[in-house]
């Protein structure tokens, strides 16, 4: 594999768009629990920090170019614990971007998968589900790219390799659990509000490396009780060391503050919940101090 990196600066501009879910009705694709709202704030406010670099990154596989991001305090100096973090469905927007500013100002070396290739974005729900489709049909061409954005993180000055997690939202979310069943061999996972289901990848008993943490919306009506509690009894049989945390009347998309007004347009079961998007940050926070002690 090819790495590159790319050294000139980057201005991040947030701003929001309107999702729907998945339109098409080919049932080997995942369900409409996969939407993902986007290109918003989150939990915490986004600062422009000058200490916060945002340094682009490019790396090659031999077929594809992959374009995405690197963010780390240089006011922290040292070697920073990797957090890796894997987007939505629409791909690397400035809403995961923001996110991995985010991440860095709490003093970690965060960078951006870029899954889709060349930095693809989607703003049509129907092209995004059909490409996302992709990796829960083919779980290792997500792992295959998971490990390029590792190794690229790896090559910074400023990375503790020893020291890696990956968190990831909606899609994100459901892929970063995937690499966890598929035996990465990295610290920690956290999945804000992803599918839970496994799409036939089953994790092995003690085949699963990382602590899990869940965070999930118990008012969520497209991750259902019985999908819950298949997960919870699918990580109890392989004896991975999850932690698993429900918001009360959290819905689909609870972190993302554009979500009461998409799935207001679109009729859509899902809503922001600011207590539930600042509690899940801050226990995020929380388990990364943990899993990096």
């Amino acid at each position: 594999m090819y790495l590159k990196r790319i050294l000139f600066p980057v201005s991040f501009f947030i701003f929001l768009f309107l999702i729907a879910c998945n339109g098409g009705k080919d049932k080997a694709a995942p369900p409409a629990s996969n939407m993902d709202s986007s290109d918003t704030t989150g939990a915490a406010t986004v600062r422009e920090l000058p200490h916060i670099k945002i340094e682009p990154v490019e790396f090659e596989d031999g077929i594809k170019t992959f374009n995405s991001i690197a963010a780390f305090d240089t006011a922290n100096p040292g070697k920073k614990p990797i957090v890796l973090i894997i987007p939505e469905w629409w791909g690397v927007t400035d809403y995961i971007k923001s996110r991995a500013k985010q991440v860095a100002e709490l003093g970690y070396l965060a960078v951006v998968v870029d899954m889709y290739g060349n930095g693809k974005t989607f703003e049509d729900p129907k092209g995004a589900g059909a490409e996302a489709t992709k990796y829960y049909k083919n779980p290792q061409l997500a792992q295959e790219r998971f490990d390029n954005a590792m190794a690229i993180a790896k090559t910074f000055k400023e990375a503790d390799t020893t020291k890696i997690a990956a968190i990831g939202y909606c899609f994100g979310g459901s892929m970063a659990l995937n690499m966890a069943r598929l035996g990465e061999n990295i610290n920690g996972v956290v999945s804000f509000h992803g599918d839970l289901a496994n799409y036939g990848i089953t994790a092995r008993k003690g085949g699963i490396h990382p602590s899990i943490l869940v965070l999930n919306g118990d008012a969520d009506s497209f991750v259902p009780v019985n999908v819950v509690n298949d997960f919870k009894k699918e990580m109890e049989t392989a004896n991975a060391n999850m932690q698993f945390i429900g918001y009360p009347n959290a819905k689909h998309g609870f972190t993302n503050p554009a979500a009461t007004a998409i799935g207001e347009k679109y009729k859509l079961d899902i809503k922001y919940n600011e207590a539930a998007d600042k509690a899940s940050w801050e226990e995020m926070k929380k388990f990364l101090s943990k899993v990096f002690s």
